[in-house]
């Protein structure tokens, strides 16, 4: 399995993020794939918030790694494209296989590994995409078979980048709390990920879909998608949810702020025997333990990114649920103009921002 869909350039566009509020577009080798090793077309490739956090203003560290996270490669770790080239041994993907990458490859041993969560690996040799190793803002991306999953022939490229990341933290978060048609769902803070989240909430039945997010603008744009029953700010949730549930809280609540006030407003407005999710990174949880977690006995849930099994299973289900995640994007820019997406998204575009490829959205 090693032909082409097209003839291959020498060289191509890739965008690098030096750690000074800019993004710098370079001219890069083509790379070639070697054993278990597939070259991807990319056809979208998303802006995440922990690039703007950990990468684009500033290198920082995180979790588990040794100095700086980034390691000056290219960026983007929510890609999406077609397969031009597949490499010697790879069995399931060839040229022409539309994929979305799973952003981690780890060491494939581990128990996470095995169980589908690369995030979760420790061995020394797990490395991001965008991160330790080149990303998807590029025009070609050098990917391990292992880490991609099928893109289904009813989901553009952009909605497989979205599904990439942010699709697919929101949906292990709402998985861990099994949100269904028995109760509400509050959905707390409406960046890109907040917006995944009440999306899949509605695929996933939840009787009402409820949201609470400060900016006036983001309200705005979460009220266009028309996902949400409700929207509030944090100054009108308590109303508004009570309003919204009969006085009961949401029975499923997911916390996608990352900030203290949004963490507690999420405890504070959950129902008895309520379910609640953490998925934003960052900061800390404070909160009075008695009235708000004991007394209403609530089970609370830490759930970082996903696993490769769920993501191909999110993939499927956003078909059978009829649902686009393009449709919480709010601006699109080609790798050429990287630079003012970045600047956009780090200065607090309405929804999510993507790069693209021409025709390939």
């Amino acid at each position: 399995m090693n032909a082409t869909t097209e003839p291959l350039p020498d060289t191509m566009p890739g965008v690098r993020l030096p750690g000074d509020s800019t993004a710098v577009l370079d001219t890069l080798p083509v790379p070639e794939p070697g054993p278990g090793q597939v070259l991807l077309r990319v056809g979208a490739s998303g802006i995440c918030g922990s690039d703007i956090g950990f990468i684009y203003h500033e290198h920082k560290t995180h979790r588990g790694v040794d100095g700086p996270a980034y390691r000056g490669v290219v960026a983007g770790h929510e890609p999406s494209g077609t397969v031009v080239q597949a490499g010697p041994g790879c069995r399931r993907f060839g040229a022409g296989d539309r994929v979305i990458v799973y952003h981690i490859a780890g060491c494939g041993l581990c128990d996470n590994c095995r169980r589908g969560f690369m995030i979760s690996c420790t061995d020394p040799s797990r490395a991001a995409y965008g991160w330790q190793r080149d990303g998807g803002h590029a025009r070609y991306l050098l990917a391990d078979e292992s880490t991609c999953v099928p893109l289904p022939d009813e989901l553009s490229f952009v909605d497989g980048a979205l599904i990439a990341c942010g699709f697919g933290t929101a949906y292990e978060g709402l998985r861990r709390i099994s949100v269904n048609g028995d109760g509400d769902l509050l959905v707390v803070g409406l960046g890109p990920v907040g917006l995944a989240a009440g999306m899949i909430g509605r695929g996933m039945g939840a009787a009402r879909v409820i949201g609470v997010e400060p900016s006036q603008v983001r309200r705005d744009w979460a009220a266009g998608l028309g996902v949400f029953d409700a929207l509030a700010s944090p100054e009108e949730a308590a109303e508004t949810v009570g309003r919204a549930t009969g006085g009961r809280g949401a029975a499923t609540v997911i916390d996608c702020s990352g900030s203290r006030p949004g963490r507690s407003l999420a405890l504070e407005n959950a129902a008895e025997w309520g379910r609640v999710s953490l998925v934003g990174e960052g900061g800390t949880l404070e909160t009075e333990v008695s009235d708000t977690l004991l007394h209403k006995q609530l089970t609370l849930y830490a759930s970082w990114v996903t696993s490769l099994p769920a993501m191909a299973e999110l993939a499927q289900n956003l078909v059978r649920w009829g649902l686009s995640p393009e449709r919480v994007v709010s601006d699109r820019f080609a790798l050429a103009d990287a630079d003012e997406a970045y600047r956009l998204a780090a200065g607090g575009s309405r929804g999510k921002v993507v790069l693209v490829d021409g025709d390939r959205s």
